[in-house]
This record gives C-alpha cells, structure tokens and sequence, in this order.
C-alpha cells in the first residue's frame, strides 16, 4: 500500500551525509510507489526566528505555508538531521518553531491545561547522524534531542509511531560503511 511521504531534510549544507541520507530515502520511497515530497530547510525562505513566542504570531513566509501544506498533505514525516549539541541545528529548530503553531499542530482548550493534537493520523521517522557512540548518547546524554522530537514535538502534536534510526560516528565512517548506511536509508524507503 503506498503512502505520502514528506522527507524534511533539516542540515545546512547540501552536499553532507545527511542529504545524501535523505536522497537515498526518497530513492527507496519512489522506487516503492510511494508518493515523495522533499523538503530541504536550509533552502527555503524564511526567518527561523520566533520574535514574539505566541503571543504575535508572526505572518508565515511562503515557504512555510508551503510546508504546513505538505505536513498535511503526509501520512509519514521523515526527518533527516545531525545531532548536535545532543539536538538538531537551529535552522530546523527555528522551521519547527515557525510552523508547528496553535491552531495548525495543536490547540490548547479553553480553561484547561490539556491540548488537542491536530497532528494525529501521521507516523513519522527521525534518521540522524553524530559524532557521539550511540551506547554514549543513550545511556550518558540520555539523548536530548532524540526526548524533543519524540516526546515535546512530535507527540505533543500526536504524531506516533516514531521511530528513530541513527548512524554513528560519523567521524570513523569509511566510504564503504557510508555506502551500506545510504543502502540501508534506501531500503528503509522501499519499507515505509
């Protein structure tokens, strides 16, 4: 059965192994029969500042209109980054902050501290790369950014299933182990 699915590849440089990764995936997803869109953060226009928190909302460049549309548009989210700092780069941070709003991901209710999750109905899966020995960032970090995508973003707004493939070290990786990782992300595609 095919899906839609939006890849959100969220690292600043284009030509780095995580949009090799996210390549890959949507290789894999195409070849499928799945229905692929892609979205690279570090392309779009936008100003990843969220100047006034919510209490102004800020008038959302077309670029991200055009996101908001594709996560809506998508069953599946996959979102393809490095860990750094023990979370994501700021840029994709700041399109999370920019788009994942009241109204659109959730909604508070009235005289309630409990939320409506407007993000419900989509699976999602985080593949990410690092520096840091996954046994390190699991039991020393207890993976930060791993707990806010999972937990504070993408749950809060009821996206679940989630599921989260790392690769790393990424510092130690030869070419040939970085051609199984990119073989790997492309049958993860066909599987989605």
């Amino acid at each position: 059965m095919s899906k839609r699915i939006l890849v959100i590849l969220g690292h600043p440089h284009g030509e780095s192994l995580c949009a090799a990764l996210a390549q890959a995936y949507v290789q894999g997803a195409t070849e499928a029969g799945h229905e692929v869109r892609f979205v690279d953060v570090a392309a779009l226009n936008f100003d990843p500042i969220l100047h006034h928190g919510y209490r102004r909302i800020q008038e959302l460049e077309p670029d991200l209109l055009a996101v908001q549309q594709s996560i809506l548009w998508a069953q599946h989210l996959v979102f393809v980054y490095p860990i750094w700092w023990g979370a994501m780069p700021a840029l994709l941070k700041g399109l999370i902050d920019r788009i994942f709003l009241p109204g659109f991901a959730f909604k508070y209710r009235e005289n309630s501290v409990f939320w409506d999750r407007l993000l419900t109905g989509r699976s999602a899966h985080l593949l990410t790369t690092m520096d840091t020995p996954p046994w390190y960032f699991r039991w020393v970090n207890r993976m930060p950014g791993h707990n806010q995508m999972r937990r504070t973003i993408l749950g809060f707004c009821g996206i679940k299933p989630m599921k989260i493939t790392n690769f790393s070290p990424v510092r130690y990786a030869d070419e040939s182990k970085r051609a199984r990782w990119l073989e790997q992300v492309r049958g993860l595609g066909r599987k989605a």
